[in-house]
């Protein structure tokens, strides 16, 4: 028997991308108005630049898209780790487009798109919702249509985005992401506001994968800081193909600076580190633990908490070969809270 299938076999998987919907994908889905403008102006591929997913390492060799991508995905994913759940996050373009209205209309339409081509079609799938933080109205407005549907289990967002996460301006996003159990899930990637480090634009996209993890923390920190989750108890983020052995030097960081600075916000009562681990979660791929596999498990000690790692594939992204889609080296003891428990108690309209 595959042992894959042995370890995995009724998990959640956090992280599962099917391709970004083109604009024949979306013209369905659009109304009049709408399909004459993105087909005057040419709105077609919704790829970020910083996350070109046709190409090495986002397509793993033999998992290329075909023309039944479902069908694909259940044959190279969901059958053979016998996975009870997968949620579908599409990093689209719609993160990026400056005309707010426009990306109202695509989210709404990336929504409908994925109800109808892919949870219809598969029970095992629950899916992110995409909504314009361009059009903070908008956004809510997409939300309370979309909330009655419990597929979607999450309210997707960029690691790097025009302004940091905690800022008030976000915040009616929130207040309706925390009423209806909606996580805010923040994935790596940039809408490039901004230079995507802090010492400018880089020339490689090696260089953008290394310095991700600082986009996540910016984040972290702004939601603590900015009192969003002294604001909204029950509200959780999970950070999306982020790593996670930078988390303990942030949480650390940021505890010795708070107990020094904290008179700046003095809304925040509890240690960031005792926060982060109440909040925050992060998926397991792509993993970024040392190579010495013994070495594996204390860095995920100095997390302190055996609630914050998340199961997640990443596919069809390319992170192992076979179906090894466990990070070598992960405690036996702490699998089953990674592969399900600790899903459940983030995502809660996974249980309805």
């Amino acid at each position: 028997m595959n042992m894959s299938r042995v370890q995995t076999a009724g998990a959640i998987d956090c992280d599962v991308h099917p391709p970004t919907p083109r604009r024949a994908d979306l013209l369905p889905y659009l109304d009049d108005y709408w399909t004459e403008i993105v087909t005057s102006r040419e709105v077609d591929v919704l790829e970020l630049m910083g996350y070109p997913e046709r190409t090495r390492p986002y397509m793993r060799p033999g998992w290329e898209w075909t023309d039944d991508p479902l069908t694909q995905m259940q044959k190279n994913l969901l059958d053979p780790l016998g996975l009870e759940c997968a949620i579908l996050n599409v990093v689209s373009g719609a993160h990026a487009l400056f005309d707010p209205y426009l990306a109202a209309a695509i989210c709404r339409a990336t929504n409908d798109w994925l109800a109808d081509k892919w949870l219809d079609r598969d029970h095992r799938l629950r899916a992110s919702m995409l909504v314009p933080l361009q059009n903070v109205e908008a956004a809510v407005e997409e939300i309370e249509r979309r909330a009655g549907d419990k597929r979607f289990v999450q309210i997707l967002t960029l690691a790097m985005t025009e302004l940091p996460l905690g800022r008030r301006t976000y915040w009616p996003i929130y207040e309706a992401a925390e009423r209806h159990g909606l996580p805010i899930g923040i994935h790596a990637g940039s809408n490039f506001r901004h230079a995507p480090s802090h010492s400018g634009f880089h020339s490689f996209l090696i260089e953008d994968h290394v310095v991700q993890p600082q986009g996540f923390s910016t984040q972290v920190a702004s939601l603590i800081a900015e009192g969003v989750f002294t604001k909204y108890p029950n509200l959780k983020t999970v950070l999306i193909e982020s790593g996670v052995t930078w988390m303990p030097a942030l949480m650390w960081r940021m505890g010795k600076d708070w107990r020094g600075t904290r008179i700046e916000v003095p809304w925040v009562k509890d240690a960031p580190g005792d926060i982060i681990r109440r909040h925050v979660r992060m998926t397991s791929q792509p993993f970024d633990g040392p190579d010495d596999i013994e070495d594996v498990a204390k860095s995920l000690d100095h997390l302190l908490s055996d609630d914050m790692l998340l199961f997640s594939s990443d596919y069809p992204h390319w992170h192992y070969e076979g179906m090894d889609v466990l990070p070598e080296g992960l405690p036996e003891a702490k699998l089953n809270k990674i592969l399900r428990d600790n899903v459940l108690a983030t995502y809660p309209r996974l249980g309805d």
